[in-house]
Order: structure tokens, then C-alpha cells, then sequence
């Protein structure tokens, strides 16, 4: 590659870098204002890198892929078009939690496979929606004042404007599949938790495997 061809395609490279930027925010549904208050970049800079009037640096990239939860791969260039298979890669997330991405971003619905260790409760709410599916151990979901216990091949979807939290049953981890949409991963209200005992306590109607076995905030 001769040096001006080397630099006309980092130019279209860096160009991809803006627009692609702005897509990301407008998919999960942050203004420019939200984006600034969660990375510290001011709204100017932001919108500067977004139209292309300023040169993304590695210091404004590191905090911008963070905040939309992607790679810096991600950011610099679009996934390639010709292999629709998404390449799993597994992230620990504490003491025996595993999360596996099934989707790639940019996309307006993300799903990932989950195997959850006991934890805490404590409830949040945010913007979305979310779906989960039970696929081995027992989950617990906690949706404002109702407690519920799903098994394997259970199901349960509901608007995260409720307070909510979904962890192990028991002792045990679960395993599941889950799926939100835009925003769906932002929690930023914390609600104190309904219990603090970890073990869940019988619920007078559990969901069952119908298409809308838990709903709530519609």
C-alpha cells in the first residue's frame, strides 16, 4: 500500500468514526446532554466529533465506547458485512456470573445468555424493556411489590420503568436468556430492595409459559 492510499483510507476511517458515533446515541436514545454528564466530555466536543468537525482521539474514544458499551474495534469501523455469525465472547461479571453476548452492536434490541450467581437483592429502574427466559435453575423476579419464582422454560417480560431485580432463586445460579431494548442496560434509579432475604418467598400467582406471564407499567 503506497503512502496515498494509505492516507486516503485512513481519512474515510476517521470519517466513519462520527456518524457512526451519533447513530449509537440516537439507537439507545441519550441526547448529547445525558452522553456529557455520563462520560465528562462537554456537549461541544461531542457534537464536534459527531459531525466530524474534530478528530477523535483515543481519550474521547475510550470514554464514548464505554458509555455505549462497545469495542474500540466497534467504534473505528463497521462490523464486516460478509459473516452474519456473531462471535461469542464470554465476559465475567463478579464471583461466578458469566454473560455472553448473542447480538452485535449497533442494534436497537441486544440479547445475551446469563448464568447468575447468588446475589443481593436491590432494585432499580430505567428506561426499556426487558425479556427473560428461564434455561436451567430457578429465577427469582422481583417486580415492585410482587415476588415471583420461574423455572426452566418460564418466561417473563416487563417495562423497566418498575422497580425490578432478577437473580438466583436459591443457592444455585441460574441460567438464562435475556433480551432488552433501547436503553435497556442504563439503570440509574436504585430503589431500596422489598426483602433482604435472599430466599424467595412463595408467590400467590406465578407466571406461567404464556407470552405475557409478568408485566408490569403498562
Amino acid at each position: 500500500m503506497n503512502t496515498e492510499s494509505g492516507d486516503a483510507e485512513l481519512e474515510q476511517i476517521l470519517d466513519g468514526i462520527g456518524p457512526r458515533l451519533r447513530r449509537l446515541r440516537r439507537e439507545r436514545g441519550l441526547t448529547l446532554e445525558a452522553l456529557a454528564a455520563t462520560t465528562g466530555i462537554s456537549v461541544s466536543t461531542l457534537s464536534r466529533v459527531e459531525s466530524g468537525r474534530r478528530r477523535p482521539t483515543l481519550d474521547l474514544l475510550i470514554p464514548l465506547a464505554r458509555a455505549h458499551h462497545v469495542t474500540l474495534d466497534q467504534l473505528v469501523a463497521a462490523p464486516a458485512s460478509g459473516d452474519p455469525r456473531v462471535h461469542l465472547r464470554p465476559l465475567r461479571k463478579g464471583r461466578g456470573s458469566v454473560l455472553v453476548p448473542l447480538t452485535q452492536y449497533p442494534g436497537r434490541v441486544q440479547v445475551f445468555k446469563q448464568v447468575l450467581a447468588p446475589r443481593q437483592p436491590e432494585l432499580v429502574t430505567h428506561e426499556g424493556y426487558e425479556w427473560l427466559y428461564v434455561l436451567a435453575g430457578r429465577l427469582r423476579l422481583i417486580l415492585g411489590a410482587q415476588d415471583f419464582t420461574l423455572r426452566p422454560g418460564e418466561v417473563a417480560e416487563f417495562d423497566t420503568t418498575e422497580p425490578h431485580w432478577f437473580g438466583p432463586a436459591d443457592t444455585s445460579a441460574v441460567e438464562i436468556l435475556h433480551l432488552f431494548g433501547p436503553r435497556g442496560d442504563q439503570a440509574v434509579v436504585r430503589a431500596r430492595p422489598s426483602t433482604t432475604d435472599p430466599a424467595p418467598p412463595t408467590a400467590p400467582n406465578p407466571p406461567s409459559t404464556t407470552s405475557r406471564p409478568a408485566t408490569a407499567g403498562r
